[in-house]
């Protein structure tokens, strides 16, 4: 276990729950999480419910609006500032390549790209950004991210209560679910569209 893990789970509660709200709300704000993903703060956070500093109800709410709100203000920084100052501070923990990858992976998928990427720490980090930059109506936007950020919060939290305090078995989990998740999600978008092409396939037939 990490110094910085351990003196959050022995941090007051108030002071837990604020970071539990501050690294979700910094992470695509000013890209904390390519240092500390803020999943390992709600994770935590659901481990101190666990241990009944914190009720599970308040970890998953907080969580909830740090996420949503932070991811808010990532995407007015993209729109606001545009390419250059996303690339310029993304680069320095990936490359300016992934960056085009994900304006592309946006692009595409639009509303549901927001919530897939949201189960993705690198995803997770530029999407608001890039949503910004490419101009998808805010209110789009903030539909896609209340559901993806309150379903990330409440996953997490409830992983992070039902692991206990054994934090290895919680790390370990969390990158599984994640990957798990995301898989899932996309292959969900993926049968979508694939019966929407096969319908407008059949209706030309």
């Amino acid at each position: 276990m990490s110094f910085l893990t351990k003196s959050i789970l022995n941090l007051s509660p108030p002071l837990a729950l604020a970071l539990v709200f501050l690294f979700p709300a910094l992470e695509a704000s000013i890209f904390l999480g390519f240092i500390f993903p803020g999943e390992t703060a709600v994770i935590l956070g659901g481990v101190l419910a666990f241990e009944h500093k914190l009720p599970l109800w308040l970890v998953m709410v907080v969580a909830s609006l740090g996420a949503v709100i932070g991811d808010s203000v990532g995407y007015f920084v993209g729109a606001k500032f545009g390419h250059r100052i996303l690339e310029r501070a993304s680069g320095r923990f990936v490359k300016p390549k992934r960056v085009h990858q994900v304006t592309e992976f946006v692009s595409k998928r639009g509303v549901l790209g927001v919530v897939v990427g949201r189960f993705t720490t690198i995803l997770r980090v530029l999407v608001p950004g890039v949503a910004g930059m490419s101009e998808m109506p805010y209110v789009k936007f903030l539909i896609a991210n209340m559901v993806g950020g309150v379903g990330w919060a409440v996953l997490y939290s409830y992983l992070g209560y039902t692991a206990g305090t054994s934090f290895a078995a919680v790390e370990k989990t969390a990158g599984t679910t994640g990957v798990v998740v995301f898989v899932a999600v996309a292959a969900v978008v993926g049968l979508y569209f694939l019966y929407r092409y096969a319908r407008e396939f059949a209706k030309e037939k």
